[in-house]
């Protein structure tokens, strides 16, 4: 089985920018840079031959380049926060694009969810971590933007989850330019 979702890299320049809104939050596991990313599409749990199907239809996807900024932050989670996040400004190429991604998961029946797209990067997972806390750190930083951030590709990653000491980590299997 394959763990693979549709998404746009985060540029070195934008996680330095979000590494200071780490803080000693009671329950937040904080993501490492190299995690940081924009999730077009959660693929799931595939098996080999639907994984192919994906790469190959991704193939397909028609997007100009436009450029990304993150704007404000929040949560996940309304009475029990489940991840704390940076907010990407929404764009109609950004909707376009993770559409596009969402129509491929449609056609090869796999589950999309109800959720709305609500282009984000994760900074931290939380367990137990008080709703307080979370919007004490969503107040400190609604005001967070970023400089705009062009991207000309989107990858599909696979992600290997950790266990013990060892963290998850995520690995481009393909690469879609834009343009």
């Amino acid at each position: 089985m394959h763990r693979l979702f549709a998404a746009l890299p985060v540029s070195e320049l934008l996680a330095e920018r979000l590494k200071p809104l780490r803080e000693d939050i009671l329950g937040a596991r904080w993501r490492r840079e190299d995690q940081f990313h924009v999730t077009l599409q959660f693929f799931g749990d595939v098996h080999h031959h639907v994984a192919e199907e994906i790469a190959d239809q991704m193939e397909s996807v028609s997007s100009p380049g436009f450029a990304i900024e993150v704007q404000g932050v929040g949560w996940f989670g309304r009475r029990q926060p489940r991840a704390l996040y940076a907010r990407i400004a929404d764009t109609p190429q950004l909707n376009d694009l993770a559409g596009q991604c969402r129509a491929i998961a449609r056609r090869l029946k796999l589950s999309v969810g109800q959720d709305p797209f609500v282009p984000h990067i994760t900074l931290a997972y939380c367990h137990d971590t008080p709703v307080e806390l979370a919007r004490r750190w969503s107040e400190d930083y609604q005001i967070l933007k970023s400089e705009p951030i062009w991207v000309d590709a989107f990858h599909l990653y696979e992600s290997f989850t950790g266990s013990g000491n060892r963290k998850s980590r995520y690995q481009i299997q393909a690469s879609y330019p834009l343009g």
